[in-house]
């Protein structure tokens, strides 16, 4: 069995203050009060500045003397900046991975079976969890940990958040685009990793 995930006490701030981002709590330009957030979540003041230093790092906040720290005013063109990048990437781990999920594509399936829910139902919430869950398990089925490592680093479940919910980035249906990726590597497609990269760039969102 796969032993459970334990986050560090530094993470779960970080995802504490990702998710008050993303869901609206914090608005961009709007301060974050360190001291507020470690009063809230019953912490010192340290892992929390620690996750917001990590934060600065991917660009969703800024800090500045005498200010504080702030929600980043993130433009379509900050947020479109990221994708080249991933596309390159994932581009990799898509020929990288190709072999194996030729064979075995069921680590995929879920989340494509679960697009088609959200989209369906018009979920925001869950067409961003699904999408990030695909495209995760496909870098991963690359078996290259530091491509995996750099990826992560990204921030890419952030940033696909903040492109469909502040930016209205939509397509005419995740399930359908993910579904096909699927159908490409079952059929062993030589050009699976130049249609994952496309797949990657159609996403972002336009400045």
């Amino acid at each position: 069995m796969t032993p459970p995930v334990v986050h560090s006490l530094r993470e779960q701030i970080r995802e504490h203050i990702v998710e008050g981002i993303v869901s609206g709590r914090w608005k961009p330009g709007e301060r974050i009060v360190e001291r507020r957030i470690a009063v809230e979540l019953q912490v010192s003041q340290t892992p929390v500045r620690e996750a917001l230093r990590e934060l600065e790092t991917l660009r969703l906040i800024e800090s500045a003397p005498n200010k504080g720290v702030r929600v980043r005013n993130l433009s379509a063109a900050d947020l479109e900046e990221i994708y080249p990048v991933r596309a390159g990437l994932e581009q990799i781990a898509a020929e990288l991975a190709a072999p194996w999920l030729a064979e075995d594509v069921s680590l995929l399936e879920p989340h494509v079976a679960a697009l088609h829910e959200a989209d369906r139902r018009a979920d925001g919430t869950a067409q961003v969890l699904h999408t990030v869950g695909f495209h995760r398990e496909l870098v991963r089925a690359a078996g290259n940990s530091v491509l995996l490592h750099t990826w992560e680093s990204l921030g890419i479940e952030v940033f696909t958040a903040l492109s469909i919910r502040w930016l209205g980035t939509v397509q005419k249906s995740y399930a359908e685009e993910h579904e096909a990726l699927v159908d490409a590597f079952r059929r062993r497609d030589p050009q699976i990793g130049v249609l994952v990269k496309d797949h990657v760039l159609g996403c972002a969102p336009r400045a």
